[in-house]
Order: structure tokens, then sequence, then C-alpha cells
């Protein structure tokens, strides 16, 4: 199969993952807040495929789901969301583009798009709420990023690094191609 094919169906994977895995959740907000399971395909589609895809993946994804699930709201969370999300495969995909082939480079790349999603969507929705003269503190966006998404933050440290490192090892993985 070419690398191109394999990227668009991994994207194209991955972008369904964003839709589905948040009904584990039922779609209980509060514990997709949690959970943060739409995270998880856009931060392997930037290892996967790249740091294009994962962009792409990670703005289209809670748009999509919002506009025909309903789940995120669409204003602010979604396009909040948009940002943070495209963040997250592009900073993913790069850094393990650029760093060395070794596991714990995965691990960088993981927490580095981690901390750079979580600010952008800090600056978003600081400037979203702000746009309605509403008030959003750093413990706000301390608790909205940090505090209530710690268990989704240890789930992805825990698995997307054994995931990527399977598909490496199965010969699955963009490496930088």
């Amino acid at each position: 199969m070419n690398n191109h094919l394999k990227k668009v169906i991994f994207a194209a994977l991955c972008l369904a993952l964003c839709i589905v895995l948040p009904f584990l959740t039922a779609n209980n907000r509060m514990l997709g807040n949690i959970l943060c399971l739409m995270h998880i395909p856009v931060l392997l589609c930037g290892f996967l495929c790249g740091p294009w895809w994962g962009l792409a993946v990670g703005a289209i994804a809670p748009i999509l789901r919002s506009a025909t699930i309903g789940m995120p709201p669409m204003y602010p969370t979604a396009a909040a969301m948009a940002f943070e999300l495209a963040v997250y495969g592009l900073v993913s995909g790069l850094l393990y583009r650029a760093l060395p082939k070794k596991p714990w480079s995965i691990y960088i790349a993981l927490i580095v798009a981690m901390l750079a999603g979580r600010i952008v969507s800090g600056a978003v929705q600081f400037a979203f709420l702000g746009l309605f003269h509403t008030k959003y503190s750093l413990e706000t966006f301390l608790t909205a990023s940090f505090v209530t998404p710690w268990p989704g933050i240890l789930l992805q440290i825990a698995l997307i690094p054994p995931i990527v490192l399977a598909l490496k090892k199965a010969g699955l993985t963009d490496d930088g191609k």
C-alpha cells in the first residue's frame, strides 16, 4: 500500500474514532471533560500520519461531532476544542519527526503537544469568553485544562506511546516519510 493512501486511511480511522469514542462516556459532558477521549485519536493521527493530517483531523473532529451529534456544544466548546486538537495533531506530528527515533521521544512529543494544545485552548477560551465579558481566570484555565482532566491526561500518557511503538514495530507509522 502506498504511503499517501495509508495516511488517508489512518486519518479517516482517527476521525471516525473521534466521533465514536466519546460515546463511551454516554455523552456525559463532565465525564467527557475528565477522560478526554477525543484527544487520543487526534494525537495518534499526528504520530501516525504526520503533522498536517493531525492538524486537519484535530480541527475537523469537534466541529463535525458537534454538527452531527450536538456534543460538544458548538460555541464555545467545540470551536475552542478545534484549535486545541489541531495543535495536538500538529505538534505531536512535528516533534515525532524532529526528535530522535527513540521511545522516550514519543513521550516528549506527546507531553509537549498536550501542553501546547492546552495553552492554545486557554487562549482561545479567554478570547471567546472575553467577547461576552465573561471572566476566564487563570484558576478557571488551570482547573479546566489540568485539574479536571488529570485522569484523561494519564490515560493518554499510558495508552498512546505503547500504541505508537506497536504500530512502529509493525511498520505502520510514517516516521517522517
